[in-house]
């Protein structure tokens, strides 16, 4: 019977072999492979049979397409961490710890917070998935200064960080925040602030930014709205780099983020950033980004709200922008997408800035400057762009989802 079943097995991988092999000589070099092809295609064929469910739900943005489409999202939280795309992609956040959840919206103290705040979650030393028990605004007394591996994830709820100073990422890694809503951030300091169970320190006066990251790495800002900071709204300063800023919705500020310390801080050229799926929206200035140094991939996003501009940068850094839609301002003085700043012609049209595929509106124009050729941005490519067509719906929901549990997100 033993040998029956072998021979009935045999017979059934043999017949799944293409006609080549099946008219080739020669044997299968190593038949474990076979059976190895033969779980794989059984495997994409049932998760092609899954995803045929999901087809009227895609949009096209490969994040979004990634979740949101689980009407299970609540109950696969950090599967999202698998979702990321471009330089920030291998940031995992909590994806590995334990879901913690926000039940106090209090911050009364900074340096020995209460169990069940937020502070005293991204404190601590182990990977924690944050999420939030109900809607509530968090008027943070302090900065809220990240320890390593933190995910804050405010689907399911509103979520508000707004009205004192705002999140800081310093010296970090592995972070995510995803879902919230990030306003009217002040400067903090001069105190005393927690930022692990086992130190506290003085803190000198912060800009005033919603997200400021310092020295951090491996990071993901998603799905997030912002506006009407004292500071930038995102900046990443002194030697950051692989992050991943994508989703958000950016209203009402003049500087809206810095990627770069400033000219002479070299350390920031390693800093590779990927932009994508943005909707730069009503009531922007200018610094969408502005770069200094580094690598920056700015990828699908729509910038329909600009009054200076919209993408500068200074310090030769190389911006590789495709498959955006720029929207000008109907002043005339207005409307260059670019500025290269802190230079002479003699120098900045020696830096690569290119464009590629970007769809320009209400006669915007791009000033490119450099090197044509695709070699010159490989540390400045981080996903496929695609058609600036598309941008519209890929960026349709932009910003802090409204999230209900047992339903597609």
């Amino acid at each position: 019977m033993a040998l029956l079943t072998h021979i009935v097995l045999f017979l059934f991988l043999f017949s799944l072999l293409t006609p080549t092999l099946l008219c080739s000589s020669s044997p299968v070099p190593n038949p474990e492979l076979v059976v190895e092809e033969v779980h794989k295609s059984i495997a994409n064929a049932s998760r092609s049979r899954r995803n045929l469910g999901y087809l009227s739900c895609g949009t096209g943005n490969p994040i979004d397409d990634c979740w949101r489409c689980d009407p299970n999202w609540e109950k696969n939280r950090q599967r999202l961490a698998d979702c990321a795309i471009g330089f920030g992609k291998n940031a995992v956040g909590g994806r590995d710890g334990r879901i913690y959840v926000v039940t106090d919206s209090s911050d009364d103290d900074v340096v020995n917070p209460k169990p069940g705040t937020l502070r005293y979650g991204v404190i601590q030393d182990e990977p924690l998935w944050i999420i939030f028990g109900r809607d509530m605004v968090i008027k943070l007394k302090e900065e809220l200064i990240m320890n390593s591996f933190k995910t804050l994830d405010g689907r399911g709820a509103s979520v508000h960080i707004a009205g004192g100073p705002c999140i800081t990422v310093q010296f970090v890694t592995n972070i995510i925040i995803h879902g919230l809503n990030i306003h009217d951030c002040k400067p903090g300091g001069n105190a005393m602030v927690r930022d692990s169970p086992h130190h506290f320190g003085w803190r000198t006066i912060s800009d005033g930014d919603g997200v400021s990251i310092f020295g951090g790495s491996h990071v993901w800002v998603d799905h997030c709205s912002l506006s009407n900071c004292r500071d930038g709204l995102i900046d990443a300063i002194h030697g950051s780099t692989a992050i991943t800023i994508s989703n958000n919705y950016m209203t009402h500020h003049d500087k809206v983020m810095l990627l770069g310390h400033s000219d002479s801080y070299t350390q920031d050229k390693s800093m590779q950033v990927t932009i994508a799926f943005n909707h730069f929206g009503e009531g922007l200035v200018q610094r969408m980004p502005r770069c200094r140094h580094g690598y920056f991939h700015v990828v699908n996003n729509d910038y329909t709200h600009w009054e200076m501009y919209a993408i500068g940068g200074s310090a030769d850094p190389t911006i590789n922008s495709q498959g955006n839609r720029f929207l000008a301002p109907d002043d005339r003085f207005s409307k260059e997408v670019t500025k290269h700043e802190d230079a002479p012609e003699s120098e900045w049209r020696n830096w690569n800035w290119r464009s590629e595929g970007d769809l320009m509106v209400n006669g915007a124009f791009f000033t490119a400057s450099g090197a044509g050729a695709s070699s010159s941005y490989a540390k400045a490519s981080s996903l496929g762009a695609r058609p600036s067509s598309l941008v519209g719906t890929i960026t349709t929901n932009a910003g802090a989802l409204n999230c209900r549990k047992g339903s597609r997100c």
